[in-house]
């Protein structure tokens, strides 16, 4: 036997040891199974990094919270269901203040880190939460968050959302009939402060219909609103600003087919009545609008209108803003709104459109 072929046996005979006795990296993550009866949340607090728990298909009336980072809660498909439990929770004990847990917040599905310590790589998929009175999915303190085909319906406030976080991804779900927003990103709802720098969050390929409105940004910069089916909404986008620093912005929303966003919402302390809004963007600045296709809105809100520039309710301006290569059609009062002064810096060019209010914009 030839030198060569010692040393090829020998290599060959190193790699088969590899193979055959590592262990993969992969193989210490478990998967654990929930059947219907069984709870969730026992499985989610005896999962570790890593871990996925498997939700078989089935109802399971309970709020569940995830503090676990790198964990996959995973359902069947539309088939597994969260609702809020059939009984109330018992109240605390006289002179003693109850604990603020998820349920209690009004919440199905929570996913909380840390202010300064966000909880890192949790991702939320494949099942249906319902019937929440405040949200069907919220998040807070996370970084690269995912939640993928998930159905967030019937909840009383916002079907997914998002607060005081970076990296978020929100990609195939459907989020209908909700109080308030489908999906709702924000920097923090409680505090007054600037925008917050997401760091690429991405909405994509979402269908929101028949909320309040389809989808808010509010105080958030740096990522994109893409791909999404958005119709039968009271208002279909809304973009978010004030006059904090840093401004809202930043951002992309492009490639969307916003439809007849026309269900009439009643005024609200922050806003006039919503019947007929496409997009719109309020006191925010540098944010691309492009190649969305909006069409059949009519209403004679304040906000209606094909894409529609307005002063926020604390009187700061939308600036240098690019509203282009867009398709519009058949939206009342016009396709295109600007209630901004002209010496705002905002670019209208390429869209093809009708009707403009003031006139020229198309």
């Amino acid at each position: 036997m030839t030198k060569r072929h010692i040393a090829y046996l020998a290599c060959a005979t190193t790699l088969v040891g590899t193979v055959i006795g590592a262990t993969p990296a992969s193989a210490a993550h478990k998967t654990l199974v929930v059947h219907p009866g069984q709870s969730i949340q026992k499985a989610v607090n005896a999962a570790k990094a890593g871990d996925t728990v498997f939700v078989l298909a089935g109802t399971y009336r309970e709020s569940v919270t995830v503090k676990t980072a790198g964990l996959t809660l995973r359902g069947a498909g539309p088939g597994t269901v969260i609702q809020p439990p059939k009984k109330k929770t018992k109240p605390a004990p006289h002179g003693k203040k109850a604990a603020v847990t998820c349920l209690s917040d009004g919440n199905g599905i929570c996913v909380v880190g840390g202010k300064n310590k966000p909880l890192k790589d949790v991702t939320v998929s494949d099942l249906k939460v319902t019937g929440f009175a405040k949200s069907g999915v919220f998040t807070m303190g996370t970084d690269h968050l995912t939640v993928k085909r998930v159905i967030a319906e019937h909840n009383g406030q916002w079907g997914i959302a998002q607060e005081h976080s970076t990296r978020g991804v929100f990609r195939n779900n459907t989020a209908r009939s909700n109080g308030d927003a489908g999906i709702f990103l924000a920097n923090n709802v409680k505090a007054e402060q600037g925008a917050k720098d997401s760091k690429g969050a991405v909405v994509d390929h979402n269908r929101l219909e028949g909320n309040r409105i389809g989808l808010t940004v509010r105080r958030l910069r740096n990522l994109a609103v893409t791909r999404n089916y958005v119709l039968g909404n009271c208002a279909g986008v809304f973009v978010v600003g004030d006059e904090n620093k840093p401004r809202a912005g930043a951002l992309a929303v492009s490639d969307n087919l916003v439809v007849q966003n026309n269900k009439y919402c009643p005024k609200t302390a922050r806003l006039p009545y919503l019947q007929g809004s496409g997009i719109v963007l309020t006191g925010t600045e540098k944010s691309l609008v492009t190649r969305n296709r909006i069409t059949g809105h009519s209403g004679k809100s304040p906000l209606s209108g094909g894409i529609v520039l307005f002063k926020s309710f604390v009187g700061a301006t939308s600036e240098k803003n690019r509203i282009t290569a867009n398709l519009l059609a058949n939206n009342s009062p016009a396709d295109l709104v600007s209630q901004e002064a002209t010496k705002t810096g905002n670019a209208f060019t390429g869209n093809a459109c009708r009707v403009s209010k003031p006139a020229g914009l198309c």
